[in-house]
């Protein structure tokens, strides 16, 4: 697959980038700042873009098979989570059928045995230092999921702890809810995602909906 991966030098986009990398993909790196090349895969392509900017975006997504939002916004810019979703869906209309998969956040899943509590609302999953980025995956999955668009689109929830760690290949897949043990953890590490998003790509089975991913 031809795959361009927007935030391709963050925590999760780079463990996206190494993942479809050493399963044989012909990958394209994005940052918004050259100065950022020297912390990209170097078997990648290195490009420079917007995810915000739909210019960019139908330039970069042209002859691919998928494109991976893995974009977060700094502190105190959360704002622009919900408006990348928006440009991201206009640059892609330009091309044909290139498939969008998101990685999203996991304050929209539903707390398991709460009668429908979201994560969000649940300080044990978001706390208040989190709120902020958590509203913000909020207002992007909503502007996904209400888009009137052909663009073919998957959101990839994290569990609550996301985070750096170990590539296991054993994890959980969901819906809707939160995946927790038998403590009530609610974890994923960024390798182990990885691994499911490009499950994903290979095998798409979640067209224009969201899935989770968790121990």
């Amino acid at each position: 697959m031809r795959i361009t991966v927007f935030g391709a030098a963050g925590n999760a986009g780079s463990r996206v980038v190494a993942e479809a990398l050493a399963r044989g993909h012909d990958v394209t790196a994005v940052v918004r700042d050259a100065t950022r090349f020297a912390e990209l895969h170097p078997a990648a392509a290195h490009r420079t873009g917007d995810a915000a900017n739909p210019d960019h975006v139908a330039e970069l997504s042209a002859g691919q098979d998928l494109v991976v939002n893995a974009t977060r916004p700094a502190p105190g810019h959360e704002h622009e989570h919900p408006a990348i979703i928006k440009a991201l869906l206009t640059g892609l209309a330009r091309t044909a059928g290139v498939r969008l998969i998101v990685i999203g956040g996991a304050g929209s899943l539903t707390v398991p045995g709460t009668q429908g509590v979201l994560a969000i609302d649940d300080p044990r999953y978001v706390p208040t230092a989190w709120r902020h980025i958590a509203e913000a995956s909020n207002a992007q999955y909503d502007a996904l999921r209400t888009a009137h668009t052909d663009v073919p689109w998957t959101y990839i929830s994290p569990s609550a702890l996301f985070e750096p760690g170990t590539r296991t290949g054993e994890f959980r897949l969901a819906d809707d809810d939160l995946l927790v043990d038998a403590e009530g953890n609610s974890s994923i590490s960024m390798e182990d995602f990885a691994i499911a998003l490009l499950n994903e790509a290979e095998r798409p089975s979640h067209p224009r909906t969201r899935f989770t991913v968790g121990y």
